[in-house]
This record gives C-alpha cells, structure tokens and sequence, in this order.
C-alpha cells in the first residue's frame, strides 16, 4: 500500500496511484474551507430506485476502528453490479473563504488492485453557500464471475476520495462497499 510521504499532493498524484492509500494523506486541519458534506443518495438511474441515502454524516456506517470523520462503509444490493447508469447527487457546504476550482478525485479498488478512476470537477463554491451537485455516469460492466467475486468478497472493494481546491488537497477520505 501507498502510505502519506509526499509533502504536497496534487491531483496528477492521486491519478497515477495503482493501490490504495495507507493512512490519510492530509490532516483534517487542511480543511480551511469548511467543507461539510451533508446529504448523498445514490439511484439506479434506469428504476430511479434509491439504494443509498443519507442526510446526516452521523448516519453514514463508520469502519470500525478507523476516523469516523473520514470513513464509511456502504452496503449496496447485489443487483447494484447490473446497473447501467446510476445517478449520484451530494449536498455540501462551504465556510467563509471561496474554493476555486474545488475537485474530487476518486479511485476505486477491489482487492488492493485499483478497478476504476472518477474525477468529478464542482468548479467555484462561493463563501458560506450550500451547494448540490448530481452526476450520472455508466457503471463498468461486469461478468457473472466479477459479480460473483464482488458478493463474495464483504468490504473487498474499497476507495480513497481526494477532494482539492485550487489544486490543494484539503480532504481525504476512505469508504468500503459490500454488495448483499
């Protein structure tokens, strides 16, 4: 695994990572901007069929053992694998100071090996604003065998979630999913 040497991590960094991160590669002081994440649903986009929603970062199911500010451990249906399309929609705030060009980078893997990249770029949040942003995207296609090694493995599939403003990180944060 990855662990947290690099003094300055950019978005260039985060996207040539092949495993995932050991540890957090910045402190939650880094979070100037206040950012607050307070509300996120996921939905088969095709059914409209919510299968995650949370309007409160107490309600998210922490790892045990880990930051409770900075993971969260997700159980989807098994038949999130056969989605085409999901639709992803997160509510946020931003504190007194602007964040230019604020950015997630999302790297996900099953097994320690990474699986896929997202990069999602929110743009300006102005000062003590709440912001909502959706996004739809295809989700990878999966083979009965993948999906089947994905049920099989409880919390083998996992992400590391980079969010940057001005091209600085700020947050880092951790999830696992099970697929039941």
């Amino acid at each position: 695994m990855m662990s947290a040497t690099l003094q300055r991590i950019l978005p260039d960094d985060v996207l040539n990572f092949k495993t995932p991160v050991s540890g957090y590669l910045c402190p939650l002081e880094a979070n100037i901007y206040d950012i607050q994440f307070q509300a996120f649903e996921v939905k088969d986009y095709e059914s409209g069929r919510t299968v995650y929603s949370s309007s409160t970062p107490t309600a998210y199911p922490v790892y045990p053992g880990d930051d409770p500010l900075r993971s969260v451990r997700y159980t989807f249906p098994a038949e999130f694998l056969t989605f085409k399309t999901i639709r992803t929609a997160l509510t946020f705030s931003v504190g007194t100071l602007p964040a230019n060009n604020f950015r997630m980078v999302e790297m996900h893997y099953f097994k320690g090996e990474l699986v896929r990249v997202y990069d999602f770029p929110f743009g300006f949040c102005i000062p003590d604003s709440t912001n909502s942003w959706e996004q739809i995207y295809d989700v990878p296609e999966y083979s009965h065998e993948q999906i089947e090694e994905y049920i099989s493995s409880p919390f083998g599939h996992t992400s590391d979630s980079f969010y940057f403003v001005d091209d600085k990180l700020v947050i880092h944060n951790k999830a696992e999913y099970q697929y039941a």
